[in-house]
């Protein structure tokens, strides 16, 4: 005769193993286990950027600085007389970019300071614990998009001042102009973005952050228009020559200054700058809570 406990129904278990847990059975769980690398990193911030209206409004924006500004540009030296005397038209793109340059600096640091003032980032570090591949993959996803839109807006205005000023006395671009131009241009402002996405990871507030890049990018310049001592000549000439729209112009052989960087000197100088600051960047990252 069996007793009154043995009849009572028995609580199903309620303890469960984790996913991918092995037991000593041999039972594996059915979730796949999967190892993380950039590349996923990569994907994310990628539909990320893509997927937030910020991206769209400062890229349209400097778009249409580039190629609207160009564009007028165009008009006006093509209506002059002469238009350009023995000058290559490229150097006429030089307006457009540097004030389209300021979307692609604002781009820079909202693509990390935003994520810091939204709370997000505590959300991307579970998700991805690696920081140092965070900040890795928001620079290479950020870099190819800055790129290929300075690329591709330069090279429309290029084609375009060619067209409307090949008859009026310009000459007629050299290959390594075209290549200075139009990749060199687009690489420089790529990095100008990279450097501000830096800032932005150090200063972790967006409107500080542009604030200190744009006065990274015209205090310099302007500074050096208002010193009129001789004793501060040797100053004054470094700003002029080392001034980010200065450097902007050698790309373009319309230096505004006698020396300083020429050639391709611009594009490493920023290349150095933006090296050390994501440097500064990394180590923060790793030290400071999120």
């Amino acid at each position: 005769m069996s007793s009154p406990q043995s009849q009572m129904p028995q609580a199903a278990p309620t303890w469960q193993a984790a996913p991918g847990t092995s037991f000593p059975s041999g039972y594996t769980s059915p979730i796949p286990v999967v190892r993380t690398h950039l590349g996923n990193a990569i994907a994310s911030e990628w539909t990320k950027i893509k997927s937030v209206r910020s991206t769209m409004w400062t890229l349209g924006v400097f778009v249409l600085l580039v190629i609207g500004i160009g564009t007028l540009t165009g008009v006006v030296v093509a209506e002059s007389d002469p238009a350009l005397d023995g000058e290559s038209p490229l150097g006429l793109g030089f307006f457009g970019l540097l004030l389209g340059s300021m979307c692609i600096i604002t781009l820079g640091v909202l693509t990390t300071a935003s994520e810091y003032g939204t709370g997000m980032i505590r959300t991307t570090m579970v998700a991805c614990p690696s920081r140092g591949r965070v900040l890795a993959a928001k620079g290479v996803v950020f870099f190819l998009v800055a790129f290929v839109v300075t690329l591709v807006s330069a090279c429309l205005v290029a084609f375009l001042h060619v067209a409307m000023l090949e008859g009026d006395g310009a000459k007629s671009p050299t290959g390594g102009e075209w290549l200075k131009g139009t990749v060199g241009i687009a690489a420089y402002v790529a990095l100008l973005g990279l450097l501000s996405l830096a800032v932005g990871s150090i200063i972790r507030h967006s409107a500080g952050a542009i604030t200190i890049m744009i006065g990274a990018v015209l205090a310099p310049l302007v500074i050096a228009l208002f010193m009129f001592s001789e004793s501060l000549q040797g100053v004054r000439d470094a700003l002029f020559e080392y001034s980010i729209p200065n450097q902007l112009s050698v790309f373009y052989s319309n230096s505004l200054s006698q020396s300083g960087p020429s050639g391709w000197d611009p594009l490493w100088i920023m290349l150095g700058a933006t090296a050390v600051a994501f440097a500064a960047a990394f180590a923060l990252l790793e030290k400071r809570d999120v």
